[in-house]
């Protein structure tokens, strides 16, 4: 089958016609609807959609794994900001991709997995509940009852999940494959228009808070991606430094008062602003643990939350508004110019200095060995010699504290993780969907355990030949479960693990590969990322007695 370049676009065919099979109109359906890409793997329930997307001008990027399929699906649409769609057989191909969808419903993307149930007999080997495994999942569940209805059904699901953010598992049963579907109008792509705007009294009481308070804060999620221009314009009135969430990293990067990645992974001096903070306006973010520090960073603040969803408002909030973040930023800025608010003065006058002056070497010692580097280390020098226009994903486990810190993106759509879930193997698929999106270089980071999973999947990357970087923080151990041993006091050798040269998998599978065990092999290494033509691999060593995310 064809792999079509991902930047085909629906073209000007009119595919209606009375003699088209279930799967074809499926096809056609997913091309009228804007799908220019599929991830999946193919099997007697979903063979023939693919065949046809194929054959209508789609691109079909063929997956080792079905699970890989739809963590392809789910970085393609994180990154790309658009619909994910994969495409899974029934019965063994739908349990293997499980834990993937599990992340995706957890990341609220917007994704359909297409399947097709057995036929209709009690004996088949394959036969399996898929609305409850889409259940389990915390998924959407949509069965195609009548051949006339795939794709007026499709174009529904498709807007229920963007609205919804909620994966659907789209069913399309092989006892219909075979019928003939029905003439029907030509759908369009799906354009949800803005949110809502602010409700008056929502935005009165939010200005209220905003204009006493004398060192207010924001605090921006992905969510806010959209809308940096305005948000900076809204601090300068208001006199107030700007950070993030993880999932908003790399907004503000670049500003002189940007305060970075907010709550367990801030600098000392974003740190000590934000508890400082009487008010935090929250924009599109959520208010996690991990954010708050488990509520103590802003105990002394009054929030006001602002988010298109009532759902993902928090409780904690003086103040909760449900609108559009840019309708609502604009809004606030110019009620605020309006009666002349004369901005906060209760913030450092250095601040922008202090912010300045940081510099991450200083937040831990470099516990490099002779023959191992510190993955603190490792990121801050990727960060230094890697394209800014990049992308970053990273795998789930105890090596994430690092790039998560030290490794940064130019905006928020371009950091990816799959930590929704904690599990750990997801990273490589979900990068390999980032970099088709993007079509920039990627570099997915992941650990030992977590990278060997899924490693097969580099072969996808080599044959799309996708500028990818999968960097490997090789500790020899399962990270995580090193750290649990080490801290009940008993001995961590069980955790460690003598894998395979990842280096030779990684030649054999088609990429380049080098090991990385010291600074001078890391900048050598740093050589190569001028111009990556095809995947690169690299074997990070690293000490498991060395946590990045508790060392000093």
């Amino acid at each position: 089958m064809a792999n079509r370049s991902s930047a085909t676009r629906w073209p000007s065919w009119v595919p209606s016609r009375t003699d088209v099979l279930v799967p074809r109109r499926l096809a056609a359906a997913l091309r009228e609807l804007g799908v220019d890409t599929v991830f999946g793997l193919m099997g007697d329930g979903n063979l023939h959609h693919l065949i046809d997307f194929d054959d209508l001008g789609g691109t079909v990027v063929t997956a080792v794994t079905e699970g890989a399929a739809v963590s392809m699906a789910d970085g393609y649409a994180r990154v790309g900001s658009r619909l994910g769609v994969a495409s899974v057989t029934h019965g063994p191909g739908a349990t293997n991709m499980l834990t993937a969808l599990v992340e995706a419903v957890r990341a609220r993307t917007p994704l359909i997995v297409l399947t097709g149930d057995t036929v209709s007999r009690p004996d088949h080997l394959q036969a399996l509940d898929l609305r409850a495994l889409a259940t389990v999942a915390g998924a959407g569940y949509h069965r195609v009852l009548r051949a006339e209805d795939v794709a007026g059904d499709l174009d529904a699901v498709v807007r229920r999940v963007l609205r919804s953010g909620t994966p659907v598992l789209f069913d399309v049963p092989v006892d219909l494959h075979g019928t003939e579907a029905a003439e029907a109008p030509i759908l369009r792509p799906v354009d949800l228009g803005a949110g809502p705007a602010p409700g008056a009294d929502d935005l009165d009481r939010a200005l209220g808070v905003l204009a006493s308070a004398r060192r207010p804060v924001i605090l921006a999620g992905r969510g806010a991606a959209g809308s940096r221009d305005e948000i900076l314009r809204l601090a300068a009135v208001l006199g107030a430094p700007v950070g993030t969430t993880l999932l908003g990293k790399g907004l503000f990067a670049g500003e002189p008062l940007d305060l970075g990645v907010i709550g367990t992974l801030s600098s000392e001096v974003t740190a000590r602003t934000v508890g400082d903070a009487d008010c935090v306006l929250v924009l599109g973010a959520g208010l996690n643990r991990y954010t708050t520090v488990d509520g103590s960073l802003f105990a002394g603040a009054a929030v006001v939350h602002v988010d298109h969803d009532a759902l993902r408002l928090s409780g904690a909030a003086a103040v909760g508004v449900v609108a559009d973040v840019g309708a609502a930023v604009l809004a606030m800025t110019e009620l605020l110019v309006e009666v002349e608010h004369p901005g906060s003065s209760g913030h450092p006058a250095d601040l922008a200095e202090r912010l300045a002056a940081h510099d991450p070497y200083d937040e831990f010692t470099d516990r490099s060995g002779v023959d191992t580097l510190d993955g603190r280390t490792v990121m801050l020098a990727l960060d230094a010699v890697l394209p800014r226009e990049r992308v970053v994903v990273t795998d789930t486990g105890r090596f994430v504290y690092a790039p998560w810190r030290y490794l940064g993106v130019a905006a928020p759509t371009d950091f990816v993780h799959t930590c929704n879930f904690a599990s750990i193997g997801l990273g490589l698929g979900t990068a390999i969907g980032a970099a088709v999106a993007s079509g920039r270089l990627t570099v997915a980071v992941v650990g030992d355990g977590g990278g060997l999973m899924n490693l097969l999947e580099l072969s996808t990357a080599v044959r799309l030949g996708l500028p990818l970087v999968v960097v490997v923080c090789n500790d020899g151990a399962y990270g995580m479960e090193y750290r649990h041993l080490v801290h009940a006091g008993l001995d961590p050798s069980p955790a460690r693990c003598a894998w395979p040269d990842f280096v030779e998998i990684g030649r054999a599978l088609g990429a380049d590969a080098i090991t990385v065990r010291t600074r001078e092999e890391l900048d050598r290494a740093g050589e190569l990322f001028a111009e990556v033509r095809r995947p690169l691999l690299l074997d990070v060593r690293c000490d498991p007695s060395v946590d990045v995310g508790e060392a000093s």
